[in-house]
């Protein structure tokens, strides 16, 4: 199995369930910016303790593996949980949504993207992603992300909504490292 397969299969079921969930993460700074090699989906979704079980259900055990322990404590902490598929060796990690405004604002913003000849899936919007990759950096300062977030800003010009992402940055605490890739495309030829 591809991993634009497996998004395929599991943003499938996500709908097939009305489980609400947003595709970011690598895949959405590739659909957005620029290609990248990942090995993962990362997927944000608005679940409950009943979805985890129909998840299962759709799921089928045969072909992938899921932690209802892991999936309920992620639950319980606003975490994050994973779909193993083990034959490919892939994986989606689900992020569970928490209840803030961030969250509730780009729920509201998603974008529906192909990600197939036959299949579309919700994507968070690039400012979003934007801003989640600047989080990502500000914690571990891997360089992935300020290259995820050049890419975007590169390929999608001027129809980034730049004043959205310094309002976030702002109430997130993130104009530092927002400033930082700023002088950092300002610098590039």
């Amino acid at each position: 199995m591809e991993l634009a397969e497996l998004l395929r299969r599991v943003t499938a079921a996500l709908e097939e369930l009305e489980i609400p969930y947003l595709v970011t993460g690598s895949m959405a700074t590739i659909a957005y910016g620029e290609p990248r090699f990942t090995r993962n989906n990362d997927v944000v979704v608005r679940i409950d303790r009943e979805d985890i079980e129909k998840l299962r259900s759709v799921l089928p055990e045969e072909e992938f593996y899921l932690s209802t322990e892991a999936a309920l404590e992620a639950l319980e902490q606003a975490g994050q949980f994973n779909v193993l598929h083990p034959r490919s060796g892939l994986k989606i990690d689900f992020m569970v949504a928490g209840s803030g405004e961030f969250d509730e604002s780009r729920f509201g913003r998603s974008r529906r993207l192909q990600i197939g000849p036959a299949s579309a899936a919700e994507f968070a919007a690039p400012e979003d992603v934007v801003i989640k990759k600047l989080e990502y950096y500000r914690e571990g300062e891997s360089e992935k992300h300020l290259r995820d977030i050049a890419g975007v800003i590169k390929v999608t010009g001027d129809e980034l909504d730049r004043s959205y992402i310094e309002e976030w940055a702002r109430r997130l605490d993130l104009e530092a490292v927002w400033r930082q890739v700023l002088d950092r495309l300002e610098q590039e030829p």
